[in-house]
């Protein structure tokens, strides 16, 4: 008897769902080459009294476009190193290279630096400060390298950071500590385990919508997440359960993605979420039901032990 209501619901939507065969791809992470962001059109400044000359220095193993002469494309060439940034440059682009580490030289005049890419190098070691000193930086992408710990000294401008792909087990729990403008944070696919996460490592990102720790080897949640979070996204991990109260603190929360795990149980009134659209459960040992908000718009059962309905 308990719930044939709620049951009914759950039954009807379990049914729905389960024929699809649906597997999180992750095609988003594992790209041969990386498409470049759309470079904005350039405005030229309007004539005045006085004569506009627009910056036209670039390193020269770069290229920086006259119609966006803001811009310093480095990509492709087999570097060792980055290249010394001139003072004007705002968007550095240095993917696909053979870079192993990163000194501070090359960013000292690197005042309007907001976007850098050093994804898909050969990374290991990030200086001391390279990036605390750069104020308006709001992206940084370093997936695909070989670092094993979060740079540190990143400065509270970073609105973006992207470290999947790499060899980081664990954060300590002041690495991300005064990051208020972090809104997405990618640590897919690296070695973080239960002991690596230990302390307060997200509580204080006040600004956090998306947290990604898909591919890691987490056997818990991570605990402390902040109360902005919109997306969790924990698939292919080892997670067995989910403590009882733990969206709690996230009620804004909108999608949760944790396919590929261990779970078998669930507490009842785990997902009493008002806002929650997206729940993505495939692939784990789940058989008994759950509470389903009627708000939700994609349920994912696939590939779980709900037999006889």
């Amino acid at each position: 008897m308990g719930f044939p209501s709620t049951w009914s619901i759950f039954s009807l939507i379990l049914l729905s769902v389960l024929g699809q065969d649906y597997e999180t791809s992750y095609s988003d992470y594992e790209t041969e080459e990386e498409v470049l962001p759309e470079v904005p059109s350039f405005v030229v400044p309007q004539e005045t009294d006085a004569h506009v000359f627009l910056p036209n220095e670039c390193a020269k193993e770069c290229h920086c476009p006259q119609s966006y002469p803001y811009a310093m494309y480095c990509d492709h060439r087999k570097l060792k190193a980055v290249p010394d940034v001139p003072s004007h440059i705002s968007h550095l682009y240095v993917q696909f290279n053979d870079i192993e580490a990163i000194t501070a030289k090359p960013f000292s005049n690197a005042t309007s630096l907001r976007n850098i890419n050093l994804s898909h190098n050969k990374l290991k070691k990030v200086e001391k400060d390279v990036f605390g000193k750069l104020q308006q930086l709001t992206q940084l992408h370093l997936e695909h390298n070989d670092l094993e710990e979060v740079p540190p000294s990143l400065p509270q401008t970073l609105q973006i950071l992207h470290l999947g792909f790499n060899k980081i087990s664990k954060i300590p729990s002041n690495t991300l500590q005064g990051l208020l403008n972090i809104s997405v944070l990618d640590l897919c696919s690296n070695r973080l385990t239960d002991g690596g996460l230990k302390g307060k490592v997200l509580s204080g990102l006040k600004s956090l919508v998306q947290v990604n720790m898909c591919n890691n080897k987490l056997k818990t949640m991570p605990s402390d997440l902040p109360a902005s979070l919109l997306q969790l996204s924990l698939e292919n991990n080892s997670i067995t359960s989910i403590p009882e109260g733990y969206f709690g603190k996230t009620p804004k929360i909108m999608s949760i993605r944790m396919s590929n795990n261990k779970m078998n149980t669930i507490p009842y009134k785990t997902f009493n979420l008002s806002r929650l659209i997206e729940l993505n459960l495939g692939y784990n040992q789940l058989s008994q039901p759950f509470f389903v908000p009627k708000n939700l718009e994609h349920l994912y059962l696939n590939h779980n032990n709900y037999k006889g309905m």
